[in-house]
C-alpha cells in the first residue's frame, strides 16, 4: 500500500525525528523510517510483521498465535491525547516492520514499548525510531521520565533501551498474553531534561 498524500503535504515540516501534523494526523520522519499512527488498511501488514512468536512471546498484551482478526481489533483501538502509537515503517519501500508507542502513566510518566519483525533485527532500526519517540515524549508531551522493561530472557531489547540512555533501575513481573504466564521483568527508565511547561496536544 502507498502512504497517503496527507503524509507528503504536511504543514510543519521539521528536522529528522521531529512531528510532523495535518488534519489530525501526527508521524515522525527520521533518516529510514516514517512513524505514523495505524490505519484500518494497515490490518495485513500489521498481522504479517508481528506474526511471529519470537516476536510476540516478548510482548505483554499481544495474543498467539496473532491473526488478521487480531490486527484489526488492534488499529480499531481509540488512540487517547498524549499517548501516541506508531507503525514503524521504512521510508524507501515504505514496509511495516514494526511499531511504537508511549503508554501514559501520570505525572508526566510514559513507558516506552516497541517491536520489530525478525528480518529487521540487527539493523538499528529500534534505537532509530526510540530516538525520534524519545524527543516526542521530551518536547510535544512535556514527560519528564520514561520507563522502558524488558523480559529477562530478551536481552537484546534491554541493550537497545541501554543504548537511549535508560538506565536499570530493579526488576518486575509481567504477564504475557502469549506466554500465558508472569515473566521476570528487568525495568529501566530515562530522566528527560528540559521538559516542556505544558504538554501540546496530539491528535492522533
Amino acid at each position: 500500500f502507498v502512504l497517503p498524500p496527507i503524509l507528503s503535504q504536511a504543514r510543519h515540516q521539521h528536522v529528522l525525528g521531529a512531528l510532523h501534523e495535518e488534519s489530525e494526523t501526527v508521524f515522525a520522519l527520521t533518516r529510514r523510517l516514517t512513524l505514523r499512527p495505524g490505519w484500518p488498511e494497515d490490518a495485513p501488514a500489521l498481522s504479517l510483521a508481528i506474526g511471529h512468536e519470537a516476536v510476540v512471546r516478548n510482548l505483554s498484551r499481544a495474543p498467539w498465535p496473532y491473526t488478521l482478526g487480531d490486527a484489526e481489533s488492534f488499529l480499531s483501538l481509540p488512540r487517547a491525547p498524549h499517548q501516541p502509537r506508531f507503525q514503524i515503517m521504512t521510508r524507501g519501500e515504505n514496509r511495516l516492520i514494526g511499531g511504537t508507542e508511549l503508554i501514559a502513566l501520570g505525572g508526566r510518566v510514559h513507558e516506552l514499548g516497541y517491536w520489530l519483525t525478525p528480518d529487521s533485527w540487527g539493523k538499528g532500526y529500534a534505537t532509530e525510531a526510540g530516538r525520534a519517540v524519545i524527543e516526542m515524549a521530551r518536547h510535544t508531551l512535556g514527560s519528564e521520565r520514561l520507563i522502558g522493561r524488558h523480559m529477562v530472557d530478551n536481552p537484546a531489547s534491554g541493550r537497545v533501551l541501554r543504548k537511549l540512555g535508560f538506565v536499570e533501575t530493579g526488576s518486575s513481573r509481567l504477564f504475557s498474553l502469549a506466554r500465558g504466564a508472569e515473566v521476570d521483568c528487568v525495568d529501566l527508565a530515562l530522566d528527560l531534561v528540559e521538559p516542556c511547561s505544558e504538554p501540546l496536544p496530539i491528535a492522533a
